[in-house]
């Protein structure tokens, strides 16, 4: 039995297609696949991401042919072509994407005629191939961007000098996507740009549609997002950069410089946003000094999640916080040409300090991770303890947590004992609800 079998973080390249979906405004998906495929993924996607709901058109609303053995046997087209007629009848929307699962695309259904039949539609109706086979929920996510880069977005030589896309946050996977989008956002029209995020408030349907126009595209990742980026750089003439995703002072100070240079943003613009950020930082941060100093709030904490979250998370708690992160799990299932570039961001941290990062996606591998690096007491009378310790992760870390006597939020894919609206983690401002988080779990007690 393969080890992500355990517990796993993430659904397959469907439910990563059809969480991307329900980020988009108006978009409906129109699934070709087994009815437990959609009541399933439809499950993980709402109550693994911090109760997100349905959306517009998802969850046991989506439109699905819900194949059976008759189909699998003789073919589902004709089920198919039967429920693309009937969703354009009954729901409204602004764009159709009709998405495939394992079954349909084993057997050889040539779901993209049947769905180019529908080119003529006053609506598009496009196709994009998602059998769960193909990957996890992020490939879904790239899959689906994909799709919609190449025939979606209008192309045109018009460019908008101001304006920038955003990509790598990847929607339900990141449970805080929303927040983070709007905190980010923010950042790029301080520097004085227009971001487009497609999945953030405010965004519409038309945005991604002219995107092509945008000067530059951004991927706050090293994995996620990247494949999109070079479609999206083929088709349109759009190249892209990658950078980190920042969490607290210290990321997102090195964040606004990396792309105020690449903007060619004068650098003084750039300091002063710096400056004005940092003192607004650190006047809320000035609260939690005494009860941090009296009652010593430092810990050693455990980290496990995707590579965007691990690399932010423990570089904000050892670089701004003081802590001690000493394990790092990350869950991805990676190359290892991808793992060398994801250990880049654990390199040179302010404090001096290096974590113990590890890959693996077996959920049950974390403890004996954390044995291997810090032993368990073997009856020995001084004995340096992992105490006080916090368990950042996912839901599935709270048995980890109640094992080594430690507190534990969850912050990465799947979040289940939280329910989460407009919360977000990513830059100043989002470190302070993290903060916020931390310490009145450690505070709730006394």
């Amino acid at each position: 039995m393969s080890d992500f079998i355990d517990r796993p973080r993430y659904s397959c390249a469907l439910g990563g297609a059809l969480g991307t979906i329900r980020a988009l405004p108006k978009v409906v998906p129109i699934m070709h696949a087994a009815a437990g495929c959609g009541g399933n993924l439809s499950s993980a996607i709402n109550f693994g991401a911090g109760y997100v709901g349905s959306g517009y058109c998802s969850g046991q609303a989506l439109p699905s042919t819900n194949v059976i053995e008759r189909d699998i046997v003789f073919g589902g087209e004709n089920r198919l072509r039967e429920q693309i007629e009937n969703t354009l009848k009954i729901v409204d929307g602004d764009l159709y994407v009709v998405l495939t699962a394992c079954m349909v695309d084993m057997i050889g259904d040539d779901s993209r005629s049947v769905t180019k039949e529908f080119s003529d539609h006053r609506v598009p109706v496009l196709f994009a191939e998602t059998g769960g086979f193909k990957g996890n929920s992020y490939k879904g996510y790239d899959l689906v961007l994909e799709t919609l880069f190449r025939d979606f977005v209008e192309k045109t030589d018009e460019k908008e000098e101001k304006t920038i896309n955003l990509l790598g946050i990847v929607p339900i996977q990141d449970v805080f996507w929303q927040g983070n989008l709007r905190i980010l956002k923010e950042l790029f029209e301080k520097l004085g740009y227009k971001l487009n995020t497609f999945f953030g408030e405010g965004e519409t349907i038309e945005d991604l549609k002219k995107s092509s126009r945008s000067k530059l595209n951004i991927v706050v990742s090293d994995i996620f997002g990247i494949d999109a980026a070079k479609v999206f750089e083929e088709v349109h003439g759009v190249p892209f950069v990658t950078t980190q995703f920042p969490i607290g002072e210290k990321s997102t100070n090195k964040f606004l410089r990396e792309i105020g240079k690449v903007l060619e943003v004068p650098e003084c613009l750039v300091e002063n946003i710096i400056r004005e950020e940092k003192k607004n930082y650190y006047n809320y941060i000035e609260r939690i000094v005494d009860i941090y100093n009296d009652i010593d709030l430092q810990r050693y904490s455990v980290v496990v999640g995707d590579s965007n979250y691990t690399q932010a998370l423990a570089r904000f708690l050892a670089d701004d916080l003081g802590w001690l992160p000493e394990l790092v799990v990350i869950t991805d299932e990676l190359e290892e040409k991808d793992k060398e570039l994801v250990l880049k961001r654990f390199e040179q941290y302010e404090s001096g300090f290096k974590p113990n990062v590890i890959f693996d996606t077996n959920t049950s591998s974390i403890e004996k991770h954390l044995n291997d690096i810090w032993p368990n007491n073997k009856e020995s009378i001084y004995y340096d303890s992992f105490s006080p310790a916090f368990v950042i992760g996912s839901s599935f870390e709270k048995d980890l947590a109640k094992r080594i006597d430690a507190p534990h939020l969850s912050v990465t894919y799947p979040i289940s004992n939280r329910v989460v609206l407009d919360k977000g983690y990513a830059g100043y401002r989002g470190a302070l609800s993290l903060v916020e988080d931390l310490f009145g779990i450690l505070v709730e007690k006394r």
